[in-house]
């Protein structure tokens, strides 16, 4: 038995670690050029990780490249694993492993086929996603299943928080699966795929925040796009600035104001409960880490006394950040 494996992203780590430490045949390891990997949210180091574990790697730009193709026709694979990565493999490269190639997908399939599903999920105020083994196909999303892991949200979560969780069902459902797959079989059941609606990629532009939203819907919204991702965004006068973190106020709180309008400080002994203040369709969101458009983070304190007035938008607006106390403070 050869397997293979194909992977850039942190999810993949925990069972590409869990393969090799079982003593599973893991002869290839494929990941992208580290200007490709840099492109892509959440990418692992795979370098310091295949040298820690006696692994041979191999990285490429694209893995339906001619030269992709014949790195993996040349190992002979049995078994390929392709546990996240963002490019559809084409049906040349699902044939070049005898028995398959099984992925992952971050959702209970046939529900949430398509892109970015954990970001979805928390953008739509979800409290329970999954994680799918499957066997690749033509069909996107549309393999058997191999086996399913549900994942709860809890109001907490980031999507962060959330890949942590799937990265473990990934190592915990091919370890399960392991044993068979090492004895040949291709476990597996058809999905019962109702409807060819795929969730739809998402781009860093769509990060931009709707202030007329609520604020239960903004702050699912923020905590969808954090770290790793771009993160979510607003203008304040001609600035782009990125809302890291924020918390949010019951739609019920009485606030009379414009949605976007800076409502002002939230002071705290807590140096990480303050920040400001912002108004949204119902409610308010309290921003707690943001970044200005040269790259200076503010949290905390720094946030708190920040003379910020105006509203935020869609588009460049009057909002104004004086610049006086825009230093952070390394406490903060």
């Amino acid at each position: 038995m050869r397997i293979g494996w194909i992977g850039f992203h942190a999810e993949g780590i925990p069972a590409l670690r869990a393969l090799v430490e079982s003593r599973a045949p893991v002869e290839v390891v494929v990941s992208l050029e580290p200007e490709a990997a840099g492109r892509r949210s959440g990418a692992a180091d795979y370098r310091t990780l295949c040298r820690g574990l006696g692994l041979p790697l191999y990285e490429v730009e694209n893995i339906n490249h001619d030269s992709s193709i014949e790195l993996l026709r040349r190992s002979e694979l049995d078994l390929l694993f392709v546990i996240g990565w963002t490019q559809i493999l084409k049906p040349e490269v699902l044939r070049l492993a005898r028995i398959g190639v099984i992925g992952a997908h971050a959702s209970l399939l046939p529900a949430d086929r398509g892109r970015a599903p954990i970001n979805w999920a928390l953008i739509k105020g979800a409290q329970m996603t999954g994680n799918t083994l499957l066997w690749l196909s033509d069909g996107v999303d549309a393999g058997d299943i191999i086996d399913q892991t549900p994942i709860s949200i809890s109001p907490y979560d980031t999507c962060a928080s959330v890949y942590r969780k799937v990265a473990v069902a990934n190592r915990d459902m091919i370890l399960r699966a392991l044993p068979r797959l090492l004895a040949g079989e291709r476990p597996g059941r058809a999905q019962a795929i109702e409807s060819g609606d795929l969730l739809p990629v998402r781009r860093p532009a769509d990060g931009l925040i709707d202030w007329t939203r609520p604020s239960r819907e903004v702050y699912n919204f923020v905590r969808a796009l954090t770290r790793p991702y771009p993160g979510a965004f607003s203008y304040a006068g001609d600035e782009r600035v990125i809302v890291w973190q924020c918390a949010s106020l019951p739609t019920a709180a009485h606030v009379r104001a414009r949605p976007g309008e800076i409502l002002g400080p939230v002071v705290s002994p807590v140096r990480g409960a303050c920040g400001q203040l912002v108004a949204c369709g119902e409610g308010a969101v309290v921003l707690l880490e943001i970044e200005r458009q040269d790259g200076t983070r503010v949290r905390g304190r720094s946030l708190s006394n920040l003379p910020w007035t105006g509203h935020l938008g869609l588009y460049p607006s009057t909002c104004t950040l004086e610049e006086p106390q825009l230093v952070e403070h390394p406490a903060d």
